[in-house]
């Protein structure tokens, strides 16, 4: 078969299957479509993931939170912002959590009950140099991205500079 040949069969294909549809889809359908994705993108913002900071839990804590051992940190890589001029939980002043993060479950040896765990990444100013850890217990491949903490998570911030990352307790593993 000429390639000539070949691209007259997919012009003809292409040209049917568009007269086809403008047939039948009206400008009513399309704008009906078209509205239905436009509400769908303005919910993204209220999704629970961008939310996660907000949640508050009251546990018991043991260890030093400044420590790559602290029960919270199963599943970090990065700096410590408790090194860095913030808490376990909180960015030091000047930088801003990513609201996309990556999850973990880690066992609080005070209780013996296993929370999840947001990993935010804090961004807007330079790394931080300070208790590096890179745990990866529960790790998934980065083409599992929510699971993985390789990748720099400060996507959707004023920068993408890296600066440290957090732990929040969102929640208590049931299962």
């Amino acid at each position: 078969m000429k390639p000539d040949a070949l691209i007259q069969i997919v012009d003809k294909w292409v040209t049917a299957r568009t007269v086809k549809s403008a047939r039948q889809l009206s400008r009513r359908h399309f704008l009906s479509r078209f509205g239905k994705l436009m509400v769908g993108i303005s919910l993204v913002p209220v999704l629970p993931v961008a939310r996660a900071a907000e949640t508050r839990l009251q546990l018991p804590e043991i260890g030093d939170p400044q420590d790559c051992d602290y029960w919270r940190y199963c599943a970090i890589d990065g700096y410590l912002c408790s090194c860095c001029g913030g808490s376990e939980s909180k960015c030091p002043p000047g930088a801003e959590p990513s609201p996309v993060t990556w999850i973990g479950t880690c066992e609080n040896p005070a209780d013996g009950k296993r929370y999840i765990i947001s990993y935010n990444d804090c961004c807007g100013k330079g790394e931080c140099g300070r208790c590096f850890c890179n745990r990866n217990e529960g790790d998934k491949p980065t083409y599992y991205p929510p699971k993985n903490n390789d990748i720099n998570w400060c996507v959707g911030t004023k920068t993408n500079a890296y600066h440290c990352s957090t732990a929040v307790v969102v929640g208590v593993d049931e299962s």
